[in-house]
C-alpha cells in the first residue's frame, strides 16, 4: 500500500530544502550527502528518501522553487503602465529584495546545473528564458535601437543579469550601500550605459 501524503507535507519539503540548499552552498555538489542533508534536517535518511529518491533531485527543486518565487514575485509587482525606465527600476529592485535570505539557493543555481537531466534543465531554462524576456522587453522599449545594426538587446539584458546574480559575493547587511541603493545603481548604470550603445 503506498504511503500517505502528511498534512504537513509541503512544510517539510520547503524546511528539507531550505537545509539541503545550506549543505550543498557549504559543501559544493560533490561533496555534500544525503546523510549530511538528513542530519542538517534533523530527519532520518529514511524519511528525506521518502521527499527525495536523489540529490539530484533536490537540486533540482532547490533551483525550480528559487526560479518559480522569483517569476511570481515579478509578475505580481510588475507594472506595465510605468514608464519603462522606472519599470526597470521596480524590476531589479524586486529581483534583490527576492534574493535577500536566498544566498544558499542561489548558489545551488549558479552551481549545481551540472547534476540534472536534460529535461530537467529544459524546464529551468524555459522559466530563466520567461524571467529575462521580462527584462529584455523592458530595455527594449527604452532602446529600441540597440538591435538596430547588431544584436545587442541580449548581451545589455545579460550585463543586468550579472549586476543582480553576483551580489551575494560581496554584499554585506549593514554595509555602506542598501539593496535598494545597489538596486538604483545597477539601473542607472543600465539606463544611462544603454542610451550610448550603439
Amino acid at each position: 500500500m503506498a504511503r500517505t501524503r502528511a498534512i504537513d507535507f509541503e512544510e517539510k519539503q520547503r524546511s528539507l530544502l531550505s537545509s539541503a540548499a545550506a549543505v550543498f552552498a557549504e559543501m559544493g555538489m560533490e561533496k555534500a550527502s544525503m546523510a549530511h542533508i538528513a542530519s542538517r534536517s534533523n530527519v532520518s535518511k529514511a524519511l528525506l528518501y521518502h521527499y527525495y529518491p536523489s540529490k539530484d533531485a533536490l537540486i533540482f527543486d532547490i533551483i525550480r522553487n528559487h526560479l518559480e518565487e522569483l517569476e511570481a514575485a515579478l509578475a505580481a509587482a510588475d507594472k506595465p503602465g510605468v514608464s519603462p525606465q522606472e519599470r526597470l527600476r521596480l524590476l531589479v529592485r524586486l529581483v534583490l529584495e527576492n534574493y535577500r535570505g536566498a544566498d544558499n539557493e542561489h548558489k545551488v543555481q549558479l552551481n549545481g546545473t551540472s547534476a540534472l537531466s536534460p529535461a530537467q534543465l529544459d524546464e529551468l531554462r524555459a522559466i530563466e528564458r520567461r524571467i529575462v524576456k521580462r527584462f529584455s522587453n523592458t530595455i527594449f522599449e527604452i532602446n529600441p535601437d540597440l538591435n538596430a545594426n547588431k544584436p545587442l538587446l541580449m548581451p545589455v539584458t545579460m550585463s543586468l543579469f550579472g549586476m543582480m546574480n553576483w551580489v551575494y559575493m560581496w554584499f554585506r547587511p549593514g554595509g555602506p550601500v542598501s539593496r535598494d541603493e545597489y538596486a538604483d545603481i545597477a539601473t542607472t548604470l543600465i539606463l544611462e550605459g544603454v542610451k550610448a550603445v550603439r
